[in-house]
């Protein structure tokens, strides 16, 4: 930018530039310590992050932390709803009734990993500003990586207010979002105005999410308990997952979508759909593939089968999973959760599959890795299989028909 640039100019400029790299939205917040920040430390000293040590960073109090003479934060954001249904529709249209269990992915984890794709688009953005401005800033951006929270900056940066069930809804895009940040040193305007108030919280009396969370991780609206969310207890929590929380776990292995479906914000008449092919359901191909399940078709991760999962070797894992968010769970975390989705799956005794699944289970309790075998028993065990605690090798079947 040539002559007197002012804060409005540059805020003006970036929005521009960050649609034109592909961002559905663009707000920018004055980087100072948000109000919900202030409840950082007591949500923290209940435990509700549960092992995720890193939310402990200081630094995501306030983001002028993040960097000495920050003084704006940049928010993108991309919206990943593709025209599949919910799992809340799956569930009887999808699940129910096929030939072999089915689980269930998160919507955000069915494609490319979002933290290439937004990161990409940042990297670009970014550069495309160092390039434009002449004057020298320092500038951090952060895809779910950095000691930022993203939602609470992208209500200050106008993008939409924060819902009962902790995600953040726009108005004309619901709260299928990925959020993306940049913290800088630049003068920048903020995208609300001095005195403006941030979005509305539109949620009214609705607790639809609150109500639907099988595992009832809201000790309240807007509080999560994430030692009770199906997503920590599938991808955060490397352990064993606690028994009394397995069965409200349905068919889950990769995260959870019900508080966003049952959304009346993210309905699938309102909410649209991306056209970025990034994020639309992965196809793996089944060649190469350790298949030992009912077949050797290409798999989607759009409501895969729980038996090719359950299979799965580390190879097989790290081949599929390349470049996809699914591997923040690695390996055994995705086989352990596997397991309970087919403990959870009401397989029909009289079904061809119910004694493939208790062969797979059989092959998985005896496995060397403890975790495995442990969900495993607990799977056939509330499959009406009963198999003992004790050595496994060797050890009898007994079969409650």
């Amino acid at each position: 930018m040539m002559g007197d640039v002012t804060a409005h100019d540059r805020t003006r400029w970036i929005c521009e530039r960050a649609r034109a790299v592909g961002f559905d939205l663009c707000g920018v917040a004055r980087a100072e310590a948000f109000d919900e920040l202030g409840h950082l430390p007591e949500w923290l000293a209940q435990g509700y992050a549960g092992e995720m040590n890193y939310l402990k960073d200081a630094r995501r109090g306030d983001p002028r932390r993040v960097i000495e003479g920050a003084r704006s934060v940049i928010v993108v954001a991309l919206n990943y709803n593709s025209a599949q249904a919910y799992s809340t529709q799956a569930a009887a249209s999808v699940i129910d009734g096929e030939a072999s269990p089915r689980g269930w992915i998160s919507r955000y984890a069915w494609a490319d990993d979002y933290h290439e794709v937004l990161g990409e688009k940042l990297e670009a953005l970014l550069a495309a500003m160092r390039a434009e401005f002449a004057e020298p800033f320092e500038a951090r951006s952060y895809v779910d990586t950095g000691p930022v929270v993203e939602r609470v900056a992208a209500k200050y940066a106008g993008l939409g207010w924060l819902a009962k069930n902790t995600c953040l809804i726009n108005e004309q895009l619901g709260s299928w979002l990925f959020l993306g940040v940049i913290v800088t040193t630049l003068e920048l305007e903020a995208s609300l105005t001095p005195g403006e108030s941030p979005a509305a919280d539109l949620c009214g009396n609705c607790r639809l999410c609150l109500d639907a969370c099988p595992t009832n991780a809201f000790t309240a609206p807007y509080v999560l308990d994430a030692r009770r969310c199906i997503s920590y207890l599938t991808i955060e929590l490397r352990g064993a997952i606690p028994e009394e929380l397995r069965p409200g776990m349905g068919r889950a292995v990769i995260g959870c979508d019900i508080c966003q479906d049952v959304c009346p914000w993210n309905s699938p008449r309102r909410a649209p759909v991306t056209a970025l092919a990034a994020f639309h359901p992965r196809q793996i191909a089944a060649q190469g593939i350790s298949d030992t399940d009912e077949t050797k078709a290409d798999k989607s991760l759009f409501a895969p089968g729980l038996e090719w999962l359950a299979s799965l070797t580390q190879e097989d894992f790290s081949r599929i999973f390349r470049g996809s968010a699914v591997k923040r769970a690695k390996w055994r975390g995705l086989v352990r959760n596997a397991c309970l989705a087919l403990g959870n799956a009401a397989i029909d005794r009289n079904s061809e599959a119910y004694p493939r699944v208790l062969l797979l289970l059989s092959r998985l309790a005896d496995s060397d890795d403890s975790l495995i075998a442990e969900h495993a028993r607990w799977a056939l065990a509330r499959l009406g299989l009963q198999k003992s605690l004790g050595p496994m090798p060797g050890a009898d079947w007994q079969i409650d028909l």
